[in-house]
């Protein structure tokens, strides 16, 4: 810690890159299936609600709140992926952000729509001014814990006949079909397990900065999310939690720039994704990115010697 904290990175930043990038990991599954999902951030509102309320409302443990948000977020998911996973690239991207916002939309409005069913004063979600006061009990092991755990369970899945489905399914769908692979119910699965890990780190972080607000699982969640897995790579699961890392501490490690910080911080990426576009996780990339350097450096003209 001692190092973390001599290049600005304190153990809440800590703590915000575990989370980060346990939702790199989130939507890596199901990116590494061939789906262009962004409905995490709706997942994410999910978990972190229901999480809050059964610590909150009901004194549960966080464990209870963890896995509440957890099974809430993995219901979800069964009705929505369903229809939706029927669509494909852009069109599954716009549909999952749709439903992110009509979560975001249900938790703003919850109170209100509960109120005129059942005919008393419902107050859970609390609409726009969000849920403040939450207990501050996420902690450091917790996070290391449960990434550990995932990472085990993702590397078991990806050396398991399904994890070898969940890649045919990427490659080519209808091949995969031929083969006997059952891609409705592979894509459906995956999509139940990343809104799993989508519900659970909203409930971690929900207990960590002590208040939630419907806005704060909106578009750029979604994107944020995306690009945790965009920018570490999705060639490996190592290249998620590299990426949830890299962009959680890169405006600690920029401060010293102060108001050009978004400036160098915005630059970096786009060097990132124009040289590496498989992500700073792809040996490949650096592969072809140091073979275009040779190759520069022998064909520039020799300087002649008299």
């Amino acid at each position: 810690m001692d190092f973390l904290r001599s290049i600005g990175i304190t153990e809440i930043v800590l703590q915000f890159m575990l989370i980060n990038a346990i939702l790199g990991l989130s939507i890596y599954l199901v990116l590494y299936t061939g789906m262009l999902s962004l409905a995490n951030a709706g997942f994410m509102a999910v978990g972190a609600y229901v999480g809050v309320v059964l610590t909150q409302n009901y004194d549960l443990p966080l464990l209870a709140g963890i896995i509440g948000g957890m099974v809430a977020g993995g219901l979800l998911a069964v009705p929505i992926g369903l229809p939706v996973l029927r669509l494909k690239d852009i069109y599954l991207a716009i549909a999952t952000i749709g439903f992110g916002e009509v979560v975001r939309i249900l938790i703003l409005n919850f109170d209100t729509i509960a109120s005129s069913i059942t005919g008393q004063n419902v107050r859970l979600t609390r609409g726009a001014l969000g849920i403040t006061g939450i207990p501050k009990i996420t902690e450091t092991w917790h996070l290391l814990l449960f990434l550990v755990i995932t990472v085990y369970v993702i590397i078991r899945l990806h050396r398991s006949r399904f994890g070898r489905a969940m890649a045919a399914v990427r490659q080519d769908e209808q091949a995969a079909a031929t083969m006997g692979i059952n891609v409705v119910y592979v894509k459906n699965v995956v999509f139940i397990l990343s809104a799993v890990l989508a519900a659970a780190a909203g409930a971690l972080k929900a207990h960590l900065t002590r208040t939630i607000s419907p806005g704060d699982y909106g578009f750029d969640q979604a994107v944020s999310i995306l690009a945790f897995a965009v920018l570490g790579g999705t060639t490996t699961w190592v290249g998620p939690i590299v990426g949830g890392f890299v962009l959680t501490a890169l405006p600690e490690l920029l401060r010293e720039f102060k108001q050009y910080r978004g400036i160098v911080n915005g630059t970096i990426l786009l060097l990132v994704i124009v040289y590496l576009p498989g992500g700073l996780v792809n040996p490949a990339g650096w592969r072809n990115l140091w073979r275009q350097r040779r190759r520069a450096e022998t064909s520039s003209p020799q300087p002649e010697t008299g």
